[in-house]
């Protein structure tokens, strides 16, 4: 009996000391995001061509998350987020130039991440870690927005969505930058072939990846990596390799060069000798283009998709790896947020959560390491509107919304053969003082409104509306930074463009964005 105990106190001491080792000695992280990406799309989570064995094989390795959210259903303001780990709200990241309105930072924006904000990076970078960022930013274009403006050390990538190509008279074709400059534009010198859909983008992107864990291996350094390839969002792309390979056109094309990618970005690290000693997340910044219909992605059992606050549009496919530290074959019912990426990394480097902000991220660490679940309400906002709420398995619909019957009419629609009455409007309804409740738990797809009269929802909404109440009393919002829009910032010559040509934009002529949905 001694002999056993004795065995369980060293085995137990064993594991503590590679925890806290890891843990103090300052384990590296990734933030594998992908863009338009649907809980639907993953093996894993039922996609029926099982096209994603990469990651498939990865949250075999790992923990998955199916009950994981971004922040917003649309880009700049679920990035803002992440990195901020506050909701857009808090950021600035929001317009209020209409109401309810979803907004991001075209090539017209003239706001970005506010200097005020203390992004993840910079706090990693003074617990001395190199950063890098690879894909797209999204929170500002202008010089003083730059990733390496906000404690990246390296960035590879664009300011800025892929469209175009552009004329470069009437609108500027979009940057590409290697750190602080320019190394040309897509479709020049990073061509994007519009007709077939080939680009060579992810593989620069891999190779990037490749050469950074590497060098900071070499050096000894703790690092983060933020890889944000962006092939899933329209205009779609994929390299050679993986053109026509997929069952579901140039979209399944694009999620299997990222499956590949995803694996060997963890052989890279597993190569390295770091695997052990990394901590890497995959999700995406909010749900499917369901719009897009099949060239865009799916979000399972869950109701419409990106731009709305049903589940479809911002619950997200996330899975964690950490072999030796995250238990693998592991699902965790947690309700969390790409904001608790903020809180968890920070805790696990040896750093402290700003104190003098609001942060809404809560620490993922006790679920990685023990598989405990904390309950936490869910904000579900749409511009500078608190759309939702969830508490446990229920979520309240304060507001419903998908977007005007005139956009409908002309063929946008995001809830393709979705439509349920009542709950998908095209006019934005108020249902505050009493509003539609679902179980979640139960009906996943938001199909079947728990009714008013029923002791179900006279014993949950109370309590539901507690949180509301409170959240919006502590509430102090951010100053929107997407209300002007103006031409002249577009990226007519960012820094680096005497290499390649500088363009000559227009005078300065703010005005009121528009913001459509």
């Amino acid at each position: 009996m001694a002999a056993c105990l004795k065995l369980f106190i060293t085995l137990y001491s064993c594991i503590c000391f590679i925890i806290a080792g890891v843990v103090d000695g300052k384990p590296n992280f990734v933030i594998l995001l992908m863009d338009d990406m649907g809980w639907g799309d993953l093996g894993v989570f039922g996609e029926p061509n099982k096209e994603t064995p990469f990651l498939d094989k990865m949250a075999a390795e790992g923990m998955i998350f199916p009950d994981f959210y971004s922040a917003n259903p649309l880009c700049s303001p679920s990035r803002a987020a992440l990195l901020s780990g506050r909701l857009p709200i808090r950021n600035g990241f929001f317009t209020t130039n209409a109401h309810a309105r979803n907004a991001y930072t075209p090539q017209i924006i003239t706001g970005g991440i506010p200097d005020s904000e203390i992004l993840l990076p910079e706090v990693l970078k003074k617990l001395g870690y190199r950063n890098k960022i690879i894909g797209k930013w999204h929170l500002g274009h202008r010089p003083q927005y730059h990733p390496l403006k906000h404690g990246f050390d390296e960035w590879f990538g664009a300011p800025n969505c892929h469209f175009g190509p552009y004329n470069d008279i009437d609108t500027p074709n979009i940057p590409v930058y290697k750190d602080a400059e320019m190394a040309g534009r897509y479709y020049e010198e990073f061509v994007i072939d519009r007709n077939t859909g080939e680009s060579n983008l992810t593989k620069m992107y891999l190779n990037e990846a490749h050469h950074f864990i590497k060098k900071q291996v070499a050096r000894k350094e703790p690092f983060f990596l933020y890889w944000a390839a962006d092939a899933t969002h329209d205009p779609l792309y994929a390299s050679s390799n993986f053109l026509g390979t997929s069952n579901r056109g140039l979209y399944g094309d694009a999620v299997k060069e990222l499956d590949y990618s995803v694996g060997q970005i963890l052989q890279s690290l597993k190569d390295n000798g770091v695997d052990k000693n990394t901590l890497v997340f995959f999700s995406s910044d909010n749900g499917a283009a369901t719009y897009a219909k099949t060239g865009g992605g799916s979000n399972g059992p869950f109701l419409c998709g990106k731009q709305t606050t049903f589940e479809g549009g911002m619950r997200e496919p996330t899975i964690a790896w950490w072999p030796g530290v995250v238990q693998p074959g592991k699902v965790s019912h947690q309700v969390g947020s790409l904001m608790d990426l903020y809180t968890s990394f920070i805790e696990l480097a040896g750093g402290n959560i700003p104190k003098d902000r609001a942060v809404d991220g809560i620490s993922l660490k006790s679920a990685l390491l023990n598989n405990t679940v904390r309950d936490r309400p869910l904000f579900y906002y749409r511009g500078d509107e608190l759309m939702a709420v969830r508490v446990g398995l229920y979520k309240a619909h304060l507001w419903t919304w998908t977007n005007s019957m005139k956009e409908f009419n002309a063929g946008i629609n995001f809830c393709p053969g979705e439509e349920i009455e009542g709950v998908t409007t095209h006019e934005q309804m108020n249902n505050t003082n009493q509003p539609l409740l679902f179980n979640i738990g139960r009906d996943p797809g938001e199909k079947y409104i728990i009714r008013p009269n029923s002791e179900e929802y006279k014993k949950v909404m109370p309590l539901i509306m507690v949180q509301v109440n409170q959240h919006k009393k502590n509430l102090v919002p951010g100053k929107p930074q997407l209300n002007m829009c103006d031409r002249s910032v577009m990226n007519w010559s960012p820094p680096g463009c005497e290499k390649f040509k500088c363009l000559q934009g227009p005078q300065p002529d703010p005005y009121e964005c528009s913001w459509p949905h």
